[in-house]
């Protein structure tokens, strides 16, 4: 029975910021993984950007699954749209190598959170599926558990680029002791004091003397 993930993952980054930080997701502390990357088609269409590139990452075995597997690296396909206009990132992304061991399959949407623009919401769904006659489910549970942690490692990876590419500019508020706050609202409030009183002084300065109705 093919095992299915799916979740969901917030950035604290704006859709834009996001589209251009995908691009620049390795190297990071989190990729070590993660051998080489190559771009091997690209092509705007009807406003979209069409990509796909070639991944090569390790592949750690387990002692059980040696039998099984005897290379160490593993050939992932992405391929991603850019929507500009609908402000939505889509990838899929698949092992093209030992399918018929354990065949992993992902999309990804990134789009603009609606109630904060500021914000990026990912959508994450996955299949995985074996065809190993009598250990398909082990597998499987195997290929789910280690998936779940790779997404955890991915999303600290990329938060970690985009945080490297877009540092946050917090407000810097200065916390003012209370006497001085008290002191300082005494100023403020004795300059409102004399400004009013010049004020009043040159009203009474420039204005008519009263005239009697005959």
């Amino acid at each position: 029975m093919v095992r299915f993930y799916e979740a969901k993952t917030t950035f604290d980054f704006t859709w834009e910021q996001v589209a251009q930080g995908f691009w620049q997701r390795y190297p990071n502390p989190e990729s070590t993984h993660v051998l080489s990357e190559d771009t091997t088609y690209r092509q705007i269409r009807d406003g979209k950007l069409y990509t796909k590139r070639l991944l090569t990452k390790t592949n750690k075995i387990p002692k059980w699954g040696e039998r099984f597997i005897s290379t160490k690296t593993v050939k992932i396909l992405e391929e991603s749209i850019v929507d500009p206009k609908n402000k939505t990132l889509t990838t899929y992304t698949r092992n093209l190598g030992m399918q018929s061991i354990m065949s992993v399959a992902e999309k990804v949407v990134y789009k603009s959170c609606d109630e904060n623009p500021d914000k990026t919401i990912a959508i994450r769904t996955a299949t995985i599926d074996s065809h190993v006659f009598g250990f398909a489910r082990t597998i499987q549970s195997f290929g789910l558990e280690r998936f779940k942690k790779n997404c955890t490692k991915t999303v600290r990876g990329f938060n970690y680029v985009l945080h490297s590419m877009f540092p946050q500019q917090h407000k810097h508020i200065e916390t003012i002791p209370h006497s001085a706050a008290v002191i300082q609202r005494s100023n403020k409030e004795k300059l409102k004091d004399a400004a009013k009183k010049a004020s009043d002084l040159a009203k009474s300065k420039t204005s008519f003397p009263k005239v009697e109705s005959i």
